[in-house]
């Protein structure tokens, strides 16, 4: 088995790929974009750019870690051999890419022995990198980064997602019911390691979603829980699939108990 590296070396390797595949991207936007195909549902579309993102990372991944493994959203899969696992989601915000819309990234985050240890979201189209190691904090475009100190969810700013089918769409809208009277206002942005990131930034006080992916929060969740943010789900549950929620710990109870309220924000 491989030696280890170091997780600022394995940043340093995540900032350069990401990067380039944010510039591939950039530039392919920059012509006609369509959808290639559907995953879940008619609206849950794929591009050509997404793939060949996700091509670029993983071939320069592997080929300077020849070892290592990687899970994308796109269909790259390789288990590896070095106890280093690469998860990417090589257009974060498909649909914004494809309306033009500046909010997407790629987003790529290492796991050693099944930790994530650094993670970096790349925003070329705002012109923005967010960064983290674990226990080394997080930063955008070098400036540390750290979380709002909003101390009441009445007075929180609090972003969320939704899913692709209709019928979790209708139960997370049930959900959004309840939530929308409590908090200061509600924002859905359309990519779920932006959010992360904002939440990092104290642009956002809070966020949640259900129905994400390990690429989806890998790298966001890391930079939010460096910048402060206590990331989780419901009833003492990490972070899931089944739900997501990353807040300042002045609010993080307040909002999961509110989400765990009937309809529960876990259940569609």
């Amino acid at each position: 088995m491989a030696d280890r590296p170091g997780a600022e070396e394995l940043l340093g390797l995540a900032v350069d790929v990401a990067t380039e595949a944010g510039q591939l991207a950039l530039r392919g936007r920059a012509g006609t974009v369509a959808a290639e195909s559907t995953k879940s549902s008619p609206t849950d579309v794929v591009t050509a750019l997404d793939r060949a993102s996700e091509e670029l990372v993983a071939r320069r991944l592997l080929e300077a870690r020849p070892d290592d493994g990687i899970l994308g959203e796109e269909g790259a899969d390789a288990t590896g051999t070095s106890g280093v696992r690469w998860i990417v989601d090589p257009i974060d915000g498909t649909v914004n890419f494809l309306y033009n819309l500046p909010n997407w990234a790629v987003s790529l985050a290492a796991e050693v022995d099944g930790e994530v240890v650094a993670g970096v979201v790349y925003a070329p189209a705002l012109g923005r990198t967010y960064t983290a190691l674990r226990g080394g904090g997080a930063a955008i475009d070098g400036r540390p980064l750290h979380v709002s100190a909003v101390d009441s969810l009445a007075m929180a700013l609090i972003a969320t997602g939704f899913g692709y089918t209709v019928e979790r769409r209708t139960a997370q809208i049930n959900v959004l019911t309840r939530v929308i009277p409590k908090v200061r206002d509600i924002r859905r942005m359309g990519a779920a390691s932006l959010d992360l990131c904002a939440v990092a930034a104290g642009t956002l006080d809070g966020y949640y979603e259900r129905g994400l992916k390990p690429w989806d929060h890998a790298a966001g969740g890391l930079i939010a829980a460096e910048a402060g943010a206590v990331t989780g789900g419901l009833d003492g549950a990490p972070g899931s699939e089944a739900l997501y929620i990353a807040a300042p710990r002045a609010i993080f109870t307040a909002l999961a108990s509110l989400l765990a309220e009937e309809p529960r924000a876990d259940r569609d």
